[in-house]
């Protein structure tokens, strides 16, 4: 087997919560983590060249060591004493960039995983997470996937019970925000509120959807700039048409709704596709590795 193809599951952040500024300059996050069903598709193939190509069908992705998916290949080589190698990607992308969903972090992860299975499954999940821990923050997650909790810098992983079955709307607004501005307005501000995080995980460990849904919370709504308005007239939006909660996902500008009926999901996408730049239909997404 010379070529494999995965797909690269986006993510979103059903809690998020910034604990601190930690010594090395980084944050203490403790976030819930979700794949859900909206993806690119990755085909890997190695060459024997020694040589790592990247394609992608958008135009703005880099095809050197600016793109994830060659610094995780370059990663996985080197781990698997393999440097000689080469290989030959190509990435369909469907996941809006800048827009807080890891979709270069999970391209990276399931470069991982293919390039894994192609070369006999030699490393374990704990250790293809290590690998991706050594190229981005949010990659060790994007490799198993389903439902976790993150921590430290958000690479402490917990597996954590499935989220019930439920459907996501997700609306990309048209900006984009800058993420270092937000880290410096949540380090600015003395008292702030926090998740319920506790509760939220009672919640997943009794499969209520309900008791999840009440208690989503992102800290970085509460220091969005006022040029950000129109996350919150999205989120009233999907609430009018029935989701049981919505929140932004990261550091945004995406945003989600969840909904328990999908016909009332596939409704608010049908308008809401109408009234956002980019918008999407999904469900939640099982764990990928054990």
């Amino acid at each position: 087997m010379n070529e494999i193809f995965e797909k690269a599951y986006a993510k979103v952040n059903i809690s998020l919560d910034v604990l601190g500024l930690l010594p090395n300059g980084y944050h203490e996050m403790r976030m819930i983590m979700q794949s859900v069903s909206l993806c690119d598709d990755i085909s890997i193939s190695l060459n024997g060249t020694g040589h790592i190509s990247c394609q992608s069908d958008a135009a703005f992705l880099p095809n050197d060591e600016g793109n994830i998916a060659v610094r995780a290949t370059k990663k996985f080589f080197s781990a698997a004493a393999m440097e000689n190698t080469g290989a030959d990607i190509r990435i369909t992308k469907r996941i809006p960039t800048c827009a807080g969903m890891g979709g270069g972090s999970s391209d990276g992860a399931a470069v991982l995983r293919g390039l894994n299975r192609l070369c006999g499954n030699r490393f374990s999940r704990v250790e293809l997470e290590a690998i991706a821990a050594s190229v981005g923050s949010d990659i060790p997650f994007c490799v198993a996937g389903g439902t976790q909790l993150a921590t430290g810098t958000g690479t402490t992983l917990e597996d954590l019970p499935p989220l019930p079955d439920c459907f996501f709307v997700i609306c990309k607004p048209s900006f984009a925000i800058r993420t270092p501005e937000l880290f410096a307005k949540i380090d600015s501000r003395r008292s702030r509120l926090h998740p319920d995080t506790a509760g939220m995980l009672s919640s997943l460990n009794s499969a209520s959807l309900e008791g999840v849904v009440c208690r989503m919370y992102n800290v970085f709504e509460d220091v969005l700039p006022r040029s950000c308005a129109d996350i919150a007239r999205l989120k009233s939006r999907l609430l009018d048409f029935g989701a049981l909660g919505s929140v932004m996902t990261g550091t945004g500008s995406a945003l989600f709704g969840i909904f328990e009926s999908e016909a009332l999901a596939e409704k608010a996408f049908q308008q809401l596709k109408n009234e956002c730049p980019e918008c999407y239909l999904a469900k939640p997404v099982r764990k990928l590795m054990d």
